[in-house]
């Protein structure tokens, strides 16, 4: 199986110190799959990377042949995706307009029929748990419903190092902490990805493809 990690912040500049808490997260999350979950494919896409217009235009309402070739390969791969980790920093009480930017450039029926993860941190003793309310509305519409378990990590610059190893606490706890979430991730993208072999849930439900009315109620 392959889960996308979403890095969903752009901020990279001090004031405050450091900069990019989520990149530490993010860090700790891929070396935690990727030592103890080395049977599954597990790729980081930060939204830092990626050139989003701050004028939104979303990958579908390009014309084919003039969609940038960075959200046509990213639109295959959360299309081939079996699950997702979704990593927020909390502003305002509310996940991170980068993660929503990101996100809302892809259709629902890439994400859709698949379950997602959500990962949440700050700078303070909450550790974006507020954020993560939000979230979860938001990833359910999307229609990757967020397992029940959830990841916050509080005051992430006193927990992890720049290179994503744990500082103070013990490494292993923080693993096996961020295990209860992933372990359900992974049953349930197991369930739904041997169930969509059997029945495709795109004919069951249609896709709306050129206007959201096509839901609507008659």
């Amino acid at each position: 199986m392959k889960f996308l990690v979403f890095l969903g912040t752009v901020r990279d500049s001090t004031p405050p110190k450091p900069a990019r808490l989520g990149a530490r997260v993010s860090k700790a999350v891929l070396e935690c799959l990727q030592s103890r979950y080395t049977e599954y494919e597990v790729e980081l896409v930060d939204a830092l990377d990626l050139p989003l217009d701050p004028i939104f235009k979303p990958h579908f309402a390009y014309p084919r042949s003039k969609v940038p070739s960075e959200l046509n390969l990213l639109a295959e791969k959360i299309k081939t995706a079996d699950g997702f980790i979704m990593i927020s920093p909390e502003y305002n009480h509310s996940m991170s307009p980068a993660l929503a930017n990101l996100l809302n450039h892809f259709g629902s029926s890439l994400f859709s029929y698949k379950p997602s993860a959500i990962v949440t941190y700050s700078a303070g003793q909450w550790g974006g748990m507020r954020a993560a309310v939000g979230m979860r509305t938001f990833l359910s519409e999307l229609g990757c419903l967020p397992v029940s378990a959830m990841i916050h990590v509080p005051k992430a610059q006193d927990v992890f190092a720049e290179d994503g190893s744990a500082k103070a606490q013990d490494q292993a706890s923080w693993f096996d902490y961020f295990g209860r979430t992933f372990n359900q991730l992974i049953w349930w993208a197991q369930a739904t990805k041997e169930h969509r072999l059997q029945v495709d849930p795109h004919k069951l439900v249609r896709d709306f493809k050129t206007q959201p009315s096509e839901r609507n109620a008659p």
